[in-house]
């Protein structure tokens, strides 16, 4: 009786994981693809650094809504509006690439690879089902380093840092995939609009670094 109930308690949590994983990249696919929408918009609409500036606030105000909604139904509302307001955000980002000689390669050559990034390493997590969380501790204190050298470097300009900066979120961001893939494998993770809200971060810094790095002596 003991080893029927232990089997049917693992068979729920694994059905149960199952679910969020399933309606985590359910909305991740679509919130990408709306985030799409918005950056097409906002390039056509060219906005400068301001509407920047704008849209990047709304984006973080509207995320610290999601993590207190997603518990409700208003959860996912809200997860488009922070991902639509992402990609405005984007718009003037990928107008000042467009403005280059070669600047669809580039955005192309970025979209590409970190699509190749995302799924690999997400393969990876899932198909090894390794418990990545030992990670998170590492992965945190390196995003708070990049922060700092960020801030210092609006100062200083110096592009050997902006270099390095953009490869080292690149790997950071890349790690972040491993560990929040796995935290919802392994139950870490519950909550499918928080866990669809991380992978999209990931994969949304990811692009912006790549594009930096491939974009780099070819800024006209």
């Amino acid at each position: 009786m003991e080893n029927r109930t232990t089997y049917s308690a693992t068979n729920e949590s694994a059905l149960a994981t199952n679910k969020v994983l399933r309606n985590t990249y359910s909305l991740l696919a679509m919130t990408l693809a709306f985030s799409a929408v918005t950056a097409f918009i906002s390039t056509q609409m060219n906005f400068g650094f301001g509407g920047y500036i704008g849209f990047f606030i709304a984006a973080m105000v509207s995320l610290f809504i999601v993590h207190k909604k997603a518990d409700t139904a208003q959860g996912l509302m809200w997860a488009f509006i922070f991902t639509g307001c992402m990609g405005m955000a984007l718009g003037p980002i990928l107008n000042r690439y467009l403005a280059m000689s070669n600047g669809g390669e580039v955005i192309m050559q970025a979209l590409g690879s970190t699509a190749l990034i995302f799924f690999g390493l997400s393969a990876y997590a899932l198909t090894t089902k390794k418990d990545f969380s030992y990670m998170g501790g590492f992965l945190s204190v390196g995003m708070l380093v990049v922060i700092v050298a960020m801030i210092a470097n609006i100062f200083f300009a110096i592009p050997a840092l902006s270099l390095a900066i953009s490869a080292a979120v690149v790997m950071i961001m890349s790690g972040f995939i491993l560990f929040d893939t796995s935290r919802i494998i392994n139950g870490g993770e519950t909550n499918y609009i928080r866990a669809t809200v991380s992978l999209y971060l990931n994969i949304y810094n990811l692009f912006i670094h790549l594009l930096a790095l491939f974009g780099l002596g070819n800024d006209d």
